[in-house]
Order: C-alpha cells, then sequence, then structure tokens
C-alpha cells in the first residue's frame, strides 16, 4: 500500500523499531506541516492509507473529497480534528487506538516539568543568567501546599502521585465515577467545582477535549483562583473558555500558567499573547513527544495498517463505512 505520514517534523518515525511493521509498504514522510487543501490533496493523491500524528493536521470534507485513492486514516487518541462524517461518506475507514487503560507517563512527566519550572521561575532565571544577571527573583516551594487535580484519569492519577510524593495535599475534582476511584486511591475530593478553584495552589487540567468539556474552566472558575496560584494545561486548550486565560493573568488571577497547548498549532508568531507574559511558562505541544511514547502510539498506529492490509480492520471508529455485519 502507498502510506503517508504526515507532521513528522524531525524524520522520527523511520528511526523507531516499530517502524518495520510498515516493512513492503510504500511509505512516504512529510516533515513539514501543511494545512492548505490544495497542497495536501497534491501531496496525497496516490496515498491509500494516512498516518496522522495527533491533531497535527486537520482532515477535512473539502480535502476528503479530493483523495480519491483513500482507503485508511490510522491515528491514535481523540479525532476531533478528523470530519468522520465525510470520512464515512467517502468510504475511508478511521483507525484510532483510544488507550483508555494506558497512562501515558511522558504526558505527566511534563505536567510536572511545567509545575516545577513556573512555581521555581526556572525559564526566567536561566535568561537573566545567560544575560549577565545573578537570581532575577524568588520562586516558591511545593511541600504543603494544594496541588488540584481537574479530571482524574489516565494522566492524572500520575500526576496526583507525584505531588503526593513532593508532600502536597492532592486535591480531585472530575466526574462523580472519577471521584469515587480518587476517594479510593486515597485523595481528597472537593465538595464542589467553586471550592476546587478556591483552594487549590496549583491546579493540573487532564480531560479529554469533547462537547462536554470545552470550555468546562470558565473566567469564573480562574477568577477564584488565588494571585499567586498557578494553572496548568498539558491537555488541550479548549478545556478553557476562548481568551478567559490571558484575560484572568492580566487580572492577577491566577498570577502564573504553564502552558503545553494552544487554540491554533503550532504557534510560530512570537507577539502570541501568551508568549508575551513573564508569568507563563510555554512549550510546543510536547507532552507527548518522546522516543518512548512514539514507540508506544506508533506500534498501535501500524498495527492498524498491517490489520487493514490483512482485511481485518481494527480500532475503527466509523463501523458503518464496513457494511452490514453477516449473520
Amino acid at each position: 500500500m502507498k502510506v503517508s505520514i504526515l507532521d513528522d517534523y524531525h524524520d522520527t518515525l523511520r528511526t523507531l523499531a516499530c517502524f518495520r511493521k510498515l516493512k513492503g509498504h510504500d511509505v512516504e514522510i512529510w516533515t513539514d506541516h501543511v494545512q492548505e487543501v490544495d497542497m495536501l490533496a497534491q501531496r496525497l493523491k496516490d496515498t491509500e492509507a494516512l498516518v496522522l500524528i495527533r491533531e497535527r493536521t486537520k482532515i477535512t470534507a473539502p480535502l476528503l473529497d479530493r483523495l480519491d485513492k483513500l482507503k485508511l486514516i490510522s491515528q491514535r487518541s481523540v479525532y476531533p480534528h478528523i470530519d468522520i462524517a465525510a470520512s464515512t461518506r467517502r468510504g475511508v475507514i478511521v483507525s484510532s487506538d483510544m488507550h483508555s487503560d494506558t497512562p501515558s507517563y511522558a504526558a505527566a512527566e511534563l505536567t510536572w516539568a511545567l509545575v516545577l519550572a513556573a512555581m521555581r521561575q526556572l525559564p526566567q532565571q536561566v535568561a537573566a543568567m545567560k544575560a549577565g544577571r545573578w537570581q532575577m527573583g524568588v520562586g516558591n516551594s511545593l511541600r504543603g501546599k494544594t496541588l488540584g487535580i481537574f479530571g482524574y484519569g489516565r494522566v492524572g492519577s500520575v500526576v496526583a502521585g507525584y505531588g503526593n510524593a513532593f508532600g502536597m495535599k492532592v486535591l480531585v475534582w472530575a466526574r462523580e465515577d472519577s471521584l469515587a476511584r480518587a476517594r479510593a486511591d486515597g485523595y481528597a475530593t472537593a465538595g464542589n467545582k467553586d471550592a476546587f478553584f478556591e483552594a487549590c495552589d496549583v491546579i493540573s487540567l487532564h480531560m479529554r477535549l469533547v462537547d462536554a468539556t470545552r470550555g468546562i474552566v470558565t473566567a469564573g472558575d480562574l477568577a477564584r483562583m488565588k494571585p499567586a496560584a498557578l494553572i496548568v494545561n498539558t491537555s488541550r486548550a479548549g478545556l478553557i473558555v476562548p481568551d478567559a486565560l490571558v484575560n484572568a493573568l492580566r487580572a492577577g488571577r491566577p498570577g502564573m500558567a504553564a502552558v503545553d497547548v494552544y487554540e491554533e498549532e503550532p504557534v510560530i508568531d512570537p507577539s502570541y499573547p501568551l508568549l508575551a507574559m513573564e508569568n507563563v511558562v510555554c512549550t510546543p505541544h510536547i507532552g507527548y513527544v518522546t522516543r518512548d511514547e512514539y514507540e508506544l502510539q506508533f506500534s498501535d498506529i501500524f498495527d492498524q495498517i498491517v490489520a487493514y492490509a490483512a482485511g481485518k480492520p481494527i480500532n475503527v471508529v466509523n463501523p458503518e463505512v464496513l457494511g452490514p455485519k453477516v449473520p
């Protein structure tokens, strides 16, 4: 099959052990990011199986309508960037392993790195030292402070453990079934959302972005945070109401933010509001970008291609395209 891989910025996938799973297929890898339909349609005109790296490229109906040879889109995790209805109409299978029972240690580790970087002002201290200045300010310790975990799933539960190891008081707010799991794991849970935002010194968001969670963090929620508090988002930018975070930081509640995700990516404009704020630490959506995590993710993605080639597609999110089951 003709397999195309988009957005492999550093040409990493061919160096992974799992890449051998595509042996025998004609694989083309694109290392730049393109969103224009005309250019994508030209690049992918002969593609039968398309590999996506998370949500880096949107797969829209106008694009799909020009990809006559496309039969499979293989990726991992949620798929708000793919027009599923158009894929089904075009007879394109979308395979995506949701890995709901697999902790993402890479994302959890980056979350904790951002917590430490923001609380101890690490980027600012490094920049000051490179500019010839010694100690630009005074940071904050974590021990004894309250860590809020908003969403107690496969990442949030790991981050809660890190907070516990650092001597923090862990407080959880989530759906009722997640709250029950948190309590079973020995963590305190908030009585309500308002109390959660008021009590925490650090809040870390850990939810999938779906219709029910889009904009779940409001301007009012942020305004309830302490002036010295930190909010961390390594999940999805859409969890926070648009512009609410920038406005809240300007108003002084919370006092700090650390983010790895943005409404539109990639962010390459140096004047982007969050990048201009001294009280914000920004990273370019690298929560899952480690070799170890890539091996896990793309092993699944390539397995989906192998299964399709064998006539037995797996992890199909639009089963209607397969037609009625034979009794």
